[in-house]
This record gives C-alpha cells, sequence and structure tokens, in this order.
C-alpha cells in the first residue's frame, strides 16, 4: 500500500513487479482496499502556489456562545479557502487551514468565517511549509 500511496497512479502491473505479486493478485488486493475504504480514492496534489494561492495560515476557533449547537463544520463547509477542518482537544473546538492569495484576502476570509460560524478566531500564518501531504504507510 507505501508504493499505491506514494504513487496512485502506478500500474497494477508496475505495482505487481515491485511486490512480486501478478497484475491480477495487485488488482485484486487493491479493489479490496477500496471496498474496505482504506483507499478513500485519488487526486492531483496541485501546487496551491501555481493557482496564486501563496498565503496559507491555521486558523484556530471557538464559538463565541459555548453552549450553542457544535455546527462549526457544517457552518463552514460551503468556504472554498478552506482546505481542511480538524476538531482539537484544548482551549479551541477547530483549527481551520485556509489558503488565499494575499494578506487583505485573508483579512476578507476571516471576516466571512466569523460571521458564518459565529465564532473567535485566532490566526497563524506560515512562513514556509518543508514538507507535508506525506503519504500514510502502516508497517
Amino acid at each position: 500500500m507505501g508504493l499505491l500511496a506514494a504513487d496512485g497512479r502506478m500500474s497494477f502491473t508496475d505495482l505487481g513487479r515491485a511486490t512480486g505479486l501478478s497484475t491480477s493478485a495487485v488488482h485484486q488486493r487493491v479493489r479490496r482496499l477500496e471496498e474496505r475504504g482504506v483507499i478513500r480514492g485519488y487526486r492531483a496534489d496541485v501546487d496551491p502556489n501555481a493557482l496564486g494561492l501563496s498565503l496559507t495560515a491555521l486558523i484556530s476557533v471557538v464559538p463565541l456562545d459555548p453552549s450553542a449547537p457544535d455546527d462549526i463544520p457544517e457552518r463552514l463547509q460551503h468556504i472554498p479557502e478552506i482546505e481542511a477542518c480538524h476538531s482539537v482537544a484544548g482551549k479551541e473546538n477547530y483549527v481551520l487551514k485556509v489558503r488565499v492569495s494575499t494578506p487583505l484576502d485573508l483579512e476578507e476570509l476571516l471576516s466571512r468565517i466569523r460571521l458564518a460560524a459565529q465564532i473567535n478566531t485566532r490566526t497563524t500564518v506560515v512562513l514556509s511549509t518543508p514538507w507535508e501531504g506525506r503519504p500514510i504507510v502502516k508497517d
């Protein structure tokens, strides 16, 4: 599975050569991993900088009203600049990973996020990303 996680376009023939299995055996194993939900899908690894989205930020959020229903992910799901939403332990309820073009775009996005979810935010701007998106490999 590590080979496929590193290169989702690797052919069943190449996977078979690398693992010592027949092409049909590799195809069956991959199909079973897909059916069990271990492999959730295949996608392109798009460079956000090539799209002009050079500013990445992590936004920690806390509801204005702690007794309000915990529906923050649903309230923010429609905002395309939010790449990920993580429920976290600690003072904050969620941490959002966002990508925008400029600091002004980030400021505007923060206003939309606060309005949509009725939350307080604390923002950390990412200066650089030495690595991310490492394939998940379980020994």
